[in-house]
């Protein structure tokens, strides 16, 4: 990362900066990536994408704007919501329907996903610790309970229009 990057990762980890993202920013994000097909959004330096899942209760599609982590032709996503201590909805509607969409770099594709475990969550808690420091921050915050990770399959490809 470079000073920028450390600086407004070092905010993000913050109570106050967690909130500004999860409240402010990613609604920002969500419009900027929905007009430009997931080409262009706030978090410089960071990967993002619109994820659209079915809500847990209600049934109802949910599109919500996240960090994600690449891992080959999977994506993982940390349900962090910021060092609170509730899980994020998207978290809960991935358990309870695990089909996805994801709107990134001009494509939408659809995904299926698993909640990571044992090695494979090792290995990916890693790599988001790695990519953005505050992921461990929040982990500290949230206590004993471990952040889950979702890991989204690739189902199958939409050409960009």
């Amino acid at each position: 990362m470079n000073a920028w990057d450390k600086l407004v990762a070092g905010f993000a980890a913050t109570r106050i900066g967690a909130w500004t993202i999860v409240n402010v920013l990613f609604r920002l994000d969500r419009v900027l990536l929905e007009t430009s097909r997931g080409r262009v959004y706030l978090a410089l330096g960071w990967h993002m994408l619109l994820l659209t899942t079915v809500g847990a209760k209600s049934g109802l599609p949910r599109t919500i704007p996240l960090l994600y982590i690449p891992d080959g032709k999977n994506i993982a996503l940390i349900a962090s919501n910021g060092g609170r201590e509730k899980f994020p909805a998207w978290y809960w509607n991935l358990r309870a329907h695990p089909e996805a969409i994801v709107l990134t770099n001009g494509q939408v594709q659809n995904y299926l996903a698993h909640q990571a475990t044992g090695a494979e969550r090792e290995r990916l808690w890693h790599q988001a610790v790695t990519y953005y420091p505050g992921y461990a921050v929040y982990q500290k915050r949230i206590g004993g309970r471990e952040i889950p990770i979702m890991v989204l399959e690739p189902k199958d490809v939409e050409e960009p229009r």
